[in-house]
């Protein structure tokens, strides 16, 4: 036999290894087959509720890193709320209906033109239950614990039932109403859009500067001489020009040129003549705006006139001044084109293509190429002054990314400005994190308009209106009710499937239908809307708290999710639907450039999940600035495992010596009775428990981990363990300073495990069965709380002296390692000169077991004079003597076997029958 046989060295079959990839999904099953979210709410029955209410992802395709991201945030602060003792009620939610499912059934070969709508429409929904079903087996692999038996689905019959509910309320109080008016249109999706689904890029596009001839100059200017020049970066709406505005207060001149005589913005004469390349330049007359108005100028394509008006949109920062007005192709030009009655001309179609009312020579060409005929043409009639090209920023659909239209057409809106102050009075009482996101939500609220609600789509939750016989939308709290029940009833596939009289209540009459006759609507709602109604859908249809606790989404949400459910919720109850909203960044590559499938540059969750495991993805998010844009990449995924295996690790050395063998509860000694050495460490312990639950309060994750982190590398790790080891394998196994030791492991193990619990919910739980083996799950139970403490002021101050001390000591230890004089440490014999007041310290925490403490074979305190350091002066001498073959230090004993006198005493005491070799 060895003397190391008698050593009570660590012992656990808790790996060093995670593999956390082949063991996560087996405690995923686990937490399924055990109904853990359903025991996590009988285990709070009756405490207060915390909502956090999940914003619906799109049902289409594989989850991306930015889903993992958001559903692991929401997953950490449940946890964390149930393990403060709130009853946590989480129902996952799915977006469904829209354009990019009815993209995929084409892409299946079904044609949604070719076949019935209702049909059609059953195709999509067993595509939107599949995506579902897929996602749900991505957001389950990560650790993530929610209501999936139950989740919240926008196709699900109660939740469109309470959309036509919503809709019909919104209706009475007449805030939805159907109206003319330019809107963003998608040639591409054959749609009309809302601007939360509007994204900017750079486009390069022909900018046109183009002659009116006066037709009647009201006596101040010569229709044989004089034209207005307008500037357009869309060639393609000048056949639907029927205006020029000016601003009523600047100054215009009317200039000679050899192309005749010319109006523009007097401050920009001197820069235009320089771009037309016209040499002839002098001023016959200045005008204010206001004294043109009513002037009437020719098109120069058709026989019609376009009138000069005035508008206060109108600026000197490009252009001439004298801006091109086609009411039907732009919101400015509508609302100025209404007040002087002009109507919104638009003669393009659906498919962005121009219409017989443009002329045959432009009727069926696409925009883009109406932009060539339309310069050639006006090139040839000499009424082009310049063409030239410029890059600028252009709206794009953010589901085809193809550039859109302002195109009028008939649709239906929600009205922003009956309610826009209550809205804006309701974003004051939400608190927002981060602070911005109130300025930035407050401002979109103040600045929009009226809500676009129509889409020309068939996969969608239709628009419940009836028209009479003479075209009168019917607004009755009656059909609405019906329809409801209905939808309730059978799903909104029953609009399709049924004429319009079958869908009406029973007897229904309108003074507008004398023959009874009726047509539905057959546009649907903006997807805004199905999840924008999420909050009665979910919440008040399941009886939840409302408003709810939390909205957590992306920062692209201001303008999509947040938005669109604060208007609903203010029009239907009068308040937010939400007390406090937390937005996160977007993902970025490890170089901080966009992600994308094409740049070849996107990281896969799934991928990561099985490289990794999730709780490393899990880590990464909890350890990042995740309220700003951020990045992940190979190597950040790698630094997070570096830094999950140290964690691991400091688990595995608690583990090991506190296994069930050695330690059990019983033998915890209580901390009152901890030597003042050991309680400090309970005291550090006290401020962690502290920080991390006011972290995990606000939203802070980032120092969550950093917090628990720096305590098991720097306190537990690089100064308790190292030095206690000795206490630990060198004493007899009750020796009652092994039991301290043994106790403020068991401690520490049971706080930062629990603490742990909602980010490294895998480990945690493997963890959990080894430190107590038969409990149910850790993720039952409930965050440590501080232990009340006498003197740990006092306590600490000694302590943090003593490790100045040490500081000092181990900084004289390296330096003699560095000259020779020692290897290592317990080699060493060191010299302290302490003051009265540091030696009296040292007597008081440690009594005589400096040299234990700071790991070498002996320690004085003497009055000589030594090297000075920062607080004490240390000599370091190699220690002389014979070296004990069980505990390594370096003793001058004269034992048998060359043990020291403590390893002779325990091995004398506990081992009478060891035969050393």
């Amino acid at each position: 036999m060895d003397f190391k046989d008698t050593l009570l060295m660590p012992k656990t079959e808790f790996e060093m290894r995670g593999k956390l990839p082949s063991k996560e999904p087996k405690f995923q099953e686990r937490w399924e087959s055990m109904h853990l979210y359903e025991k996590m709410l009988e285990k709070r029955a009756g405490a207060e509720d915390f909502v956090l209410h999940d914003g619906p992802p799109y049902a289409n395709g594989a989850m991306h890193i930015g889903h993992a991201l958001n559903k692991t945030l929401k997953d950490i602060i449940n946890r964390s709320k149930f393990m403060e003792g709130y009853r946590v009620d989480f129902v996952p939610g799915w977006d469904t209906h829209g354009l990019p499912i009815e993209n995929a059934m084409q892409k299946l070969g079904y044609d949604r033109k070719k076949m019935e709508l209702a049909e059609f429409r059953k195709h999509c929904y067993d595509y939107a239950m599949e995506q579902v079903a897929n996602q749900m087996k991505d957001q389950k692999a990560l650790g993530t614990v929610a209501d999936y038996d139950h989740p919240y689905i926008t196709l699900q019959k109660e939740f469109e039932s309470r959309q036509i509910e919503i809709f019909g309320k919104m209706a009475m109080d007449g805030l939805i109403y159907k109206g003319l008016k330019p809107v963003y249109w998608s040639p591409s999706s054959e749609s009309a859009l809302a601007e939360a689904e509007i994204e900017y890029h750079d486009i390069k596009s022909p900018t046109i500067f183009v002659k009116f001839n006066v037709e009647d100059g009201k006596g101040l200017l010569n229709p044989e001489t004089d034209s207005f020049v307008i500037w357009t970066t869309t060639p393609w709406t000048i056949p639907a020009n029927l205006a020029i505005c000016l601003n009523e207060r600047l100054e215009y001149a009317l200039v000679k040129s050899e192309k005749g005589n010319l109006v523009v913005l007097k401050e920009l004469v001197d820069s235009l003549w320089e771009k037309f390349g016209l040499q002839e330049k002098e001023i016959l007359k200045t005008f204010k705006g206001k004294e043109l108005e009513m002037i009437t100028t020719k098109h120069p394509f058709y026989d019609r006139t376009s009138v000069i008006i005035l508008g206060d949109h109108v600026t000197a920062e490009a252009g001439t001044g004298c801006v091109h007005t086609a009411p039907g192709h732009g919101m400015d030009d509508f609302i100025v084109g209404c007040k002087y009655g002009l109507p919104a001309l638009c003669p393009v179609d659906e498919h962005g293509c121009l219409t017989a009312e443009a002329g045959d020579f432009l009727k069926g060409q696409f925009v883009d190429d109406a932009n060539k005929t339309v310069v050639m043409k006006l090139d040839e009639l000499g009424a082009l002054m310049k063409m030239e090209w410029i890059t600028h920023s252009y709206p794009h659909d953010w589901r085809t990314k193809k550039p859109i239209i302002f195109r009028a057409t008939d649709q239906w809106f929600a009205s922003i400005d009956k309610i826009r102050e209550k809205l804006l009075e309701q974003i004051k009482e939400v608190k927002w994190t981060p602070a911005w996101g109130e300025t930035r939500l407050y401002n979109m609220i103040r600045d929009r308009g009226d809500w676009c609600i129509s889409r020309q789509r068939a996969w969608g939750v239709p628009i419940p209106i009836f028209y009479a016989e003479d075209n009168t939308p019917i607004m009755d709290e009656k059909v609405f009710k019906h329809v409801a029940g209905l939808f309730r009833e059978f799903g909104s596939n029953v609009w399709f499937e049924r004429e319009a009289k079958d869908l009406l209540p029973a007897g229904f009459t309108h003074p507008g239908s004398p023959n009874n006759q009726f047509r539905k609507e057959l546009d649907t709602m903006d997807v805004w809307f199905d999840s924008g109604s999420s909050h009665t859908g979910v919440l008040v249809e399941r009886g939840m708290k409302f408003p709810s606790d939390l909205y957590l989404e992306g920062s692209d949400q201001y303008r999509g999710w947040f938005n669109s459910s604060l208007i609903i919720a203010v029009a239907m109850y009068g308040v937010a639907p939400y007390r406090q909203v937390l937005s996160h960044g977007f993902i970025l590559d490890g170089k901080g450039e966009k992600m994308s499938k094409s740049g070849g540059n996107s990281v896969s969750p799934e991928k990561v999940m099985k490289q990794y495991g999730a709780d490393i993805l899990r880590l990464w998010g909890a350890s990042i600035d995740y309220q700003a844009d951020v990045r992940v990449s190979d190597d950040i995924l790698k630094q997070c495992a570096e830094n999950y295996r140290k964690v691991r690790n400091t688990f595995r050395f608690l583990l090991a010596n506190i296994n069930p063998e050695d330690f059990t509860e019983h033998e915890l000694v209580a901390v009152k009775d901890l030597t003042d050495i050991d309680q400090y460490m309970i005291i550090k312990l006290n401020e962690v428990i502290e920080e991390v639950i006011k972290s995990y309060d606000e939203f802070d994750f980032a120092n969550v981990t950093s917090t628990l982190t720096n305590y098991m590398t720097n306190e537990l790790s690089a100064y308790y363990l190292d030095f206690t080891k000795d206490i630990l394998y060198i004493e007899a196994k009750n020796d009652p300073r092994r039991r301290q030791v043994q106790s403020v492991l068991a401690m520490c193990c049971d706080a930062l495990l629990r603490l742990w619990a909602p980010i490294l919910v895998h480990t945690a739980e493997e963890i959990n069965d080894f430190f107590k083996p038969g409990s149910e799950s850790i993720h039952l139970q409930t965050f440590p709380k501080a232990v009340e403490m006498e003197n740990a002021e006092a306590i600490k101050a000694k302590m943090e002296r003593l490790l100045l001390i040490r500081s000092d000591i181990f900084k004289a230890l390296e330096e003699a390692r560095a000259e020779k004089i020692i290897g290592k440490s317990l080699e060493a014999k060191v010299l302290v000169n302490l003051s009265e007041e540091d030696a009296k310290i040292v007597d008081e925490m440690l009594g005589g077991k400096f040299a234990q403490w700071l790991i070498v074979s002996e320690a004085v305190l003497t009055n000589t004079a030594l090297k000075a350091y920062e607080v004490c002066s240390v000599a370091v001498e190699k220690m002389d003597g014979i070296v004990c073959p069980r505990c390594w230090t370096v003793h001058n004993d004269t034992n048998e076997h060359g043990l020291c006198d403590r390893c002779a005493e325990v091995v004398k005491r506990e081992y009478p029958e060891f035969k050393p070799e």
